[in-house]
């Protein structure tokens, strides 16, 4: 089996889950020197760009099972190009590597940015993907357009790959930190004395791995899967941080247009200093809407299940303050 992307917060945790189920798995990275996630796995590492059409072709050669998690999941980049040539291109190499390798099945990693929000905060499915071109911010653009990819390939070229679309993965081995866990780091850290008014679906890494494969194992070609958790309101999800860190929770809501001109300012010192900034356009722009998702197909074809988010919380503040991430 290859799982791309192994030495990444979701990549590491499929990893693992692979390794637990029997399987040999393995595990690509662009460096091996940059796969701290992958100490003391016993996974064979590769290194390879998904962008490199040629390398993908040498890591996928003999595998029966490909894993693709590999993405640049950053809401905001200097150069946005970077994000679409990573998470469309190098779909569209790994994809075609894997209908000339002869692999039996794909599992594709998408994300629950390429589906319709339902008005009012009801909770979303698969059965209403965004339109092409559609999504705020060139990450959800990018995993749209990666989508329909896998999508032509599988009706095309008879891609054997199943779609997962994970909501907001929370837990250990964090590294980078991904958006939500940077949320979690702040508000573990006390520096969230305030908050907007939004929602997300968070859910547990491990769970979301999990889900991974029990979608090769019995999910349904051309099918796309939610793997999610609980829906929870940010000022919940900061509440629980406060309960487990033993702060006081955040009461300040903030009306979102306030914020923009922070948002715009922090993105310009972001050119200068190449530092991702904490707050983005359109980040706030997102946050219009409440991000809830159901599992439910997933739940009923493939076994999925997921535990409280709270568990999820408590395992990346212990991770985070175990790795020095909290002051």
């Amino acid at each position: 089996m290859l799982v791309t992307g192994a030495n990444g917060f979701v990549g590491s945790a499929v990893t693992r889950q692979a390794l637990a189920d029997g399987y040999r798995v393995r595990a690509m990275v662009r460096r091996r020197a940059a796969a701290p996630n992958l100490a003391g796995v016993d996974a064979e590492v590769v290194e390879a760009d998904i962008r490199d059409r040629d390398a993908v072709g040498r890591a996928t050669a003999g595998v029966r099972y490909v894993l693709h998690v590999a993405a640049d999941y950053r809401l905001w980049a200097p150069d946005p190009e970077e994000i679409v040539a990573t998470n469309v291109a190098g779909t569209r190499n790994v994809m075609q590597a894997a209908i000339e390798a002869g692999v039996e099945r794909v599992v594709y990693t998408s994300s629950v940015a390429t589906l319709t929000l339902r008005p009012g905060g009801d909770p979303a499915d698969e059965g209403m993907p965004l339109p092409d071109g559609g999504g705020i911010g060139v990450y959800k653009r990018s995993k749209v357009a990666a989508e329909r990819v896998v999508d032509r390939m599988v009706a095309d070229e008879g891609l054997p790959a199943v779609t997962v679309n994970p909501s907001t993965p929370i837990g250990p081995r964090d590294l980078r930190p991904t958006p939500t866990g940077r949320i979690i780091v702040e508000a573990a850290s006390g520096r969230m004395p305030a908050f907007v008014d939004t929602g997300l679906n968070l859910v547990h890494v491990d769970d979301v791995a999990a889900g991974h494969l029990a979608a090769l194992r019995k999910g349904r070609i051309g099918e796309r899967y939610v793997l999610g958790g609980q829906n929870v309101g940010l000022g919940d999800m900061l509440a629980d941080i406060a309960r487990l860190t033993g702060r006081r929770a955040p009461k300040v809501k903030l009306p979102r247009r306030l914020l923009y001109p922070l948002a715009h300012l922090a993105e310009a010192f972001a050119r200068r200093s190449g530092r991702e900034p904490f707050l983005t356009v359109d980040g706030l722009h997102m946050a219009r809407y409440r991000m809830f998702f159901t599992s439910a197909k997933a739940e009923r074809e493939i076994g999925y299940r997921s535990r409280p988010h709270v568990d999820g919380l408590r395992d990346a503040i212990d991770w985070f303050r175990a790795e020095g991430y909290l002051r």
